[in-house]
């Protein structure tokens, strides 16, 4: 089908081609998600679509171009109209959504107009115009009050709460507005596997479901790369690789295997370019704080020694923030770590550290991120062998008690949510929060575990 550009107005503010996206022959699954809306489609009358499936499957890319040509031929061509697109965060969705949108649009010869500074971010394409949105918690919904939009698409709607969902559909009055929606698969309750991907029939939803093989772009050792990823059988797996709406059950890490991720001392390295300590502090509950060391190149991390301290089982019972930094001081004995990592919800106490002059970095404390992400350095099989290992020291103890008891919240999942149990998890925290806050990025910056990624 021929297309014929239209020129935008004149003195618009237009960004000039730059990067160039490389487009790849489509599989038949990315076929059907781009053109499902056109003249002679079967599909054309439905509503919206949901592209759902593995990660790395090539849905986000087709439904950026098949909601971006359905938009512009609608609409763009005639006096215009708004429309939403949304994500977790604007982080992940400049990374998820706006940066391959650009390289497309760029490779396409489209010029385009990206207002970040504005209180309402948006991009301007022809007569349309983008605006952005963040759906990280229930209060995002009431940014998209009193706002009409002739669409929407929603990246990662799973990670989204319902009523930022629920809010963005009733700002799509526009007449042939339709909706957009990509994700991987969560748990098999999750409000928008019942209410939306189970009743897409009764809300006129096309449902397009993505596996590793519909992306031509992947070829067959980096599937495999992927494959190896997450232990075969684990609810990562049937998520993120075989596309399923599996729920989340038993223990969290159920890979954690004494014989294989505690080491003797004689085969640690002495020595690392990197040392970091991180602590879950807790008044009534266990402070705990963690050395570890990292960098030597071979993606491995250790946790080289570790303090735990429960009020409930001593005698001295609850100790004050001065205290517990003396404890503090007295288990770095003289150490200076480059990075130190701290619960974000411990503001007093990281204060009453900075007071003695350490430099701080409050935790991310992305629970279900943490999780995925230490359970890829944890995972081993026949063909890998796990980055993060554990000291055999005695001090250790509790935290393997914790990786034998941690377990995922069996009514939350019947929510619909994946929440692990609370209870005997301060030490899994406190590991969690180096990971997020440390581990990961340095991986991002050095490139340092090959396939290594968030969803």
């Amino acid at each position: 089908m021929a297309i014929r550009l239209r020129r935008p107005q004149r003195g618009a503010r237009l960004k000039p081609p730059k990067r160039i996206f490389g487009f790849k022959p489509f599989s038949k699954q990315q076929l059907k998600l781009m053109t499902w809306w056109m003249p002679g489609s079967p599909f054309q009358s439905a509503d919206g679509v949901i592209a759902e499936g593995a990660i790395r499957s090539g849905k986000t890319v087709a439904m950026i171009v098949g909601f971006l040509f359905w938009s512009l031929l609608t609409f763009g061509t005639k006096e215009g109209q708004d429309f939403i697109i949304a994500g977790k965060s604007m982080g992940a969705l400049k990374r998820n959504v706006l940066k391959p949108l650009f390289q497309i649009l760029n490779a396409l010869g489209i010029k385009y107009f990206y207002n970040r500074s504005s209180e309402a971010p948006n991009i301007q394409i022809w007569h349309n115009t983008y605006y952005l949105f963040a759906g990280h918690d229930e209060r995002s919904q009431d940014v998209l009050q009193g706002f009409t939009a002739a669409g929407l698409l929603i990246d990662e709607v799973v990670l989204i709460p319902k009523s930022f969902v629920e809010q963005a559909i009733g700002r799509c009055s526009v007449e042939g507005s339709k909706l957009w929606y990509t994700c991987n698969p969560g748990g098999p309750f999750h409000w928008f596997k019942t209410e939306f991907v189970d009743e897409r029939k009764k809300k006129r939803l096309l449902r397009l479901h993505f596996t590793l093989d519909d992306n031509p772009a992947l070829s067959g050792k980096i599937k495999n790369r992927y494959k190896r990823m997450y232990p075969a059988g684990s609810v990562w797996y049937k998520r993120f690789i075989l596309g399923q709406w599996a729920i989340a059950e038993g223990l969290v890490f159920d890979m954690f295997n004494e014989d294989v991720h505690v080491l003797p001392l004689s085969e640690i390295p002495t020595w690392f370019p990197r040392y970091g300590v991180s602590i879950d502090h807790g008044t009534t509950n266990a402070t705990v704080f963690g050395f570890f060391g990292y960098g030597r190149g071979d993606g491995r991390v250790y946790l080289l020694n570790l303090f735990y301290y429960d009020p409930t089982q001593h005698l001295q019972g609850r100790k004050t923030d001065s205290q517990l930094a003396n404890d503090f001081e007295k288990w770095l004995s003289g150490k200076k770590p480059q990075d130190i990592v701290c619960d974000p919800a411990a503001a007093t106490f990281i204060v009453e550290l900075e007071n003695r002059g350490y430099e701080i970095t409050k935790a991310d404390n992305a629970v279900l991120d943490g999780i995925r992400l230490l359970s890829n350095q944890m995972h081993w099989d026949d063909a890998k062998q796990p980055s993060f290992f554990l000291a055999d020291r005695a001090e250790m103890l509790p935290l393997k008690q914790e990786f034998g008891s941690y377990g995922w919240d069996e009514k939350a999942q019947e929510r619909g949510e994946d929440k692990p149990t609370k209870g005997n998890d301060h030490g899994l925290d406190m590991v969690r929060y180096f990971f997020k806050t440390v581990i990961w990025p340095f991986i991002q910056e050095t490139g340092g575990i090959e396939g290594w990624e968030i969803h």
